[in-house]
């Protein structure tokens, strides 16, 4: 096929959630961590837990005899065998760099084909985790940080082997690869699995200590592994010889991400460092390293190094220099509930309509799914963050949904956000509100439609082969909450799961006597969404629902189970849903290319008194 050299971007899919899996992988799962915690309980290792997993292999964290906090990774032994051994590749890399806030090396073996590496326990919890609960950071605290990782980038250029210059380069530099101790505030970098030996110095010279070796150096093509597309640089990403300049390029998007609360570091143009409260210098230095034009990157990487030991000398108390109101309504339980959000959007077709690669519109949608951040690269960079900052509101205990709709004078946004932590709406509220800065920094015309539902809830439908239908299990149900209190608003205000026209990215065309079900349901006051999800040997049926009328919550239950007992009527494959907003309460956003400037005061005591 025409795209499949296209595909040079190569990247791991975000984890799908456990939920979301099908009977026999979510089996087959629960069985291998099993056998692995087991394993390393024979050992003697206690308090075993799953930390993480990957399409590489998975993370083990737990206690040894004499007490120290550990850590185990495993690589998949279903993977080819070139693969596999990046594991051992990371262990020597590992073993190459001893420093505090570096995870200490154990020991790599090799038992029965399958590669464990061990290694210490960073203390303290990663900094996407701790953005996602705290939102931006501080001033301050980013400058401590961005101090700790400029000693570290120094550490790694410095690195020597058998007496000579050998750098380092860690290669996937971001906000969850770096742990964080709240007590102390110092950082520790973790997961080397992109790490290699520079091929070339940071003035682009070649690494080599003789004749003899620069001769037998293969010059000619990257030693470089990908990393995360998020937060790589362009030089990285498009397959430059390997570089400390690499790392500079990781340290900056994870600065800038933190201090914007994003999960990337496409938003710069939008949402620039220089609009984020922070020191001009340093705001301008970061904007500088995020630049599109190279040399420009490489002064701000040398600046970097040069002057953090001075800016992190600068004393910055914290201001309350932002007003995080949320830009659109957020309603907050009082009530915590365990859920495991997933997004499910129209991020396929408007990455076709924003990618100016050749051929993607011939790639299916099993592909695209799998495969979509390597087609980011043809996008604007706003574009990217748009969909990285609707990916983010699904890191939260949230039900909802979206409806964006970009017009000529402006943008014009419904929604239904629903929270289930009160803990956590400061720094939900500034996730949303990146998602309307960014979506105002946009110019098109055109609508974006997102639904947040708990996967706990989804349903799983199996068959044996294309000539059964799909049965649902006999006590399946669609689930649904009753409103605290019965709205007041008119009935006239409702919104209709029709209105906003049909999703750009549905191809399962639901039967008739499913739509009339879908139709009378459509005039009961309620909020929720729908989505059915169907290949040629599964269906998932995902579901969020909130019943504002509790005077037909007879009429409501009925039609939700009519709708799953006509389930085995359902022949096509593809996906197809619907979402309906509590009322009609659109806010309008005028276009802004990019969000004003703001500094952090250079008299903060004069700032207070005004």
């Amino acid at each position: 096929m025409m795209y499949k050299h296209q595909l040079r971007n190569f990247y791991i899919p975000e984890e799908q959630s456990f939920y979301l899996l099908n009977a026999n992988d979510a089996r087959k799962l629960k069985e291998w961590v099993a056998l692995c915690i087991s394993e390393l309980e024979k050992l003697g290792y206690q308090q075993i837990e799953l930390i993480g997993k990957g399409a590489y292999g998975f993370a083990f964290a737990g206690v040894s005899l004499q007490g120290e906090q550990c850590v185990f990774k495993f690589s998949r032994i279903t993977l080819p065998l070139h693969i596999q051994e990046r594991l051992a590749d990371e262990a020597y890399m590992l073993s190459q760099v001893q420093h505090p806030a570096i995870p200490r090396y154990i020991t790599y073996q090799l038992i029965k084909k399958q590669g464990i590496l061990m290694m210490g326990r960073a203390k303290g919890i990663d900094l996407e985790q701790f953005s996602l609960r705290h939102g931006r950071l501080s001033a301050r605290l980013l400058i401590k940080l961005a101090g700790h990782l400029a000693e570290l980038l120094q550490l790694l250029r410095q690195h020597k082997k058998d007496g000579l210059p050998a750098p380092i380069v860690h290669g996937d530099i971001k906000p969850s690869n770096l742990v964080f101790d709240m007590e102390t505030e110092q950082i520790s970098l973790v997961d080397w699995g992109s790490s290699v030996f520079a091929q070339t110095d940071e003035q682009g010279q070649f690494i080599s200590n003789d004749v003899m070796g620069l001769m037998s150096a293969d010059l000619q093509h990257s030693n470089a592994r990908l990393g995360d597309v998020y937060f790589i640089g362009p030089e990285q990403r498009n397959g430059a010889l390997s570089s400390p300049r690499f790392d500079e390029q990781g340290v900056a998007s994870t600065l800038y991400a933190l201090a914007s609360g994003q999960s990337c570091r496409f938003g710069f143009k939008a949402i620039p460092a220089r609009s984020l409260g922070l020191p001009q210098a340093f705001a301008t230095m970061l904007d500088s390293l995020l630049s599109e034009d190279a040399m420009l990157r490489r002064q701000a990487g040398d600046y970097f190094l040069q002057q953090m030991p001075r800016l992190k000398q600068l004393v910055l108390p914290e201001l309350p220099l932002f007003d995080d109101q949320p830009l659109l309504p957020v309603w907050v339980s009082p009530v915590r509930h365990d859920l495991d959000t997933v997004v499910y959007s129209s991020r396929k077709s408007f990455l076709r309509e924003h990618s100016v690669e050749d051929g993607i519109g011939f790639v299916d949608d099993a592909q695209l799914e799998r495969y979509y951040k390597n087609y980011l690269e043809g996008m604007g960079d706003t574009e990217k963050a748009f969909i990285a900052a609707v990916s983010r509101l699904a890191r939260y205990p949230v039900v909802g949904g979206l409806a964006i709709h970009w017009q000529p004078k402006g943008v014009y946004i419904d929604s239904s956000l629903n929270l289930y932590d009160d803990s956590l709406i400061r720094s939900f509220a500034l996730a949303v509100n990146n998602v309307v800065q960014l979506a105002q920094a946009i110019g098109r015309v055109g609508i974006f439609k997102a639904c947040l539902f708990n996967a706990r809830n989804t349903i799983h439908i199996s068959r044996d082969s294309l000539d059964q239908p799909f049965v649902p299990p006999e006590d399946a149900m669609i689930p649904y909450r009753i409103a605290p209190v019965l709205s007041s608003d008119a009935s006239s205000k409702q919104h209709s799961y029709f209105e906003d026209g049909k999703d750009p990215d549905e191809q399962l065309i639901l039967p008739d006597n499913i739509m009339d079900d879908i139709a009378r349901l459509n005039l009961i006051r309620h909020t929720g969404c729908l989505i059915f999800e169907v290949t040629p040997l599964y269906m998932k049926i995902h579901s969020y629902y909130r019943l504002l009328d509790v005077t037909k919550e007879n009429e409501f239950a009925g039609l939700l189970a009519s709708i799953l007992c006509k389930v085995p009527q359902i022949t096509g494959e593809g996906v197809g849903g619907f979402m309906k907003l509590p009322h009609k309460d659109t806010r309008f956003f005028k276009h802004q290319t990019m969000q004003p400037t703001r500094y952090y005061p250079a008299n903060p005591k004069q700032w207070q008194k005004e």
